[in-house]
């Protein structure tokens, strides 16, 4: 399968993984294409549903059981560093309603 993942900066690119994916794999060949904390990526699935793909489902989740399915849209999101910071993100959907407090 393939997704497309964009960083809140606008930058696209393409993700290319095996059907039986997990949460983790995406994770690790994000953080290896682009150079990233692979422990510190949060995803957001943009479909019908628009959800966290990681929080509740466990990176050991499938991708498709967490419903990405080929051609999917996937946020990339950043938790901040373990560095005792009590900084906490909301982020809200375009009609305003609360997604998830990181």
């Amino acid at each position: 399968m393939k997704v497309a993942v964009e960083i809140l900066t606008g930058s696209l690119f393409y993700v290319q993984l095996g059907n039986d994916a997990t949460v983790a794999d995406l994770k690790r060949e994000i953080g290896a294409q682009q150079k990233l904390p692979h422990d510190r990526l949060i995803l957001f699935l943009d479909n019908n549903q628009s959800r966290f793909i990681n929080n509740e489902d466990g990176d050991g989740a499938s991708l498709v059981d967490c419903g990405v399915l080929d051609g999917s849209h996937i946020y990339l999101f950043f938790n901040p560093p373990e560095d005792g910071s009590t900084h906490h993100f909301v982020f809200t959907c375009p009609d305003n309603q609360l997604i998830g407090n990181i």
